[in-house]
């Protein structure tokens, strides 16, 4: 198992995958659902609340994390493709975002502003026609 995820908090279940692959795909369970107990991943509370936000909607009411693999025809391979998935999304939970310092533009930066709009609006007057007053 991965690092991250431990093997007792995994339940895997397999299932024939879906799209072309002739008539090896009607014979072989390919596909793989994962399903993690977040509760057992013993994640700090900050972690767990990132990770229940960041994939809600692939959480079920049980509290556990649903991930499907069905991209490569061995069953090896989809398996390891889940639990990669998996710890990738439990790293980036991990990453703490950087608060937001809210700031406002300069006396100078406003009158930038103003000024250039000002200009850009004498260069749109400047292409009308002149009129006959």
């Amino acid at each position: 198992m991965h690092e991250i995820v431990p093997a007792e908090a995994c339940t895997f279940r397999f299932m024939q995958a879906r799209g072309p692959g002739g008539q090896h795909v009607n014979k072989t369970s390919t596909a793989v659902e994962l399903r993690v107990d977040l509760e057992r991943l013993e994640l700090p509370p900050g972690v767990l609340t990132r990770l229940k936000s960041q994939q809600r909607n692939r959480i079920n009411k049980d509290g556990e994390l649903v991930v499907q693999a069905d991209q490569y025809r061995s069953q090896l391979k989809n398996r390891q493709d889940a639990v990669e998935r998996v710890a990738g999304f439990i790293s980036a939970a991990r990453v703490v975002p950087k608060k937001r310092i809210a700031t406002k533009p300069s006396r100078r930066a406003r009158a930038n502003r103003i000024e250039s709009k000002k200009q850009r609006g004498q260069i749109k007057n400047n292409r009308k026609k002149p009129t006959l007053d």
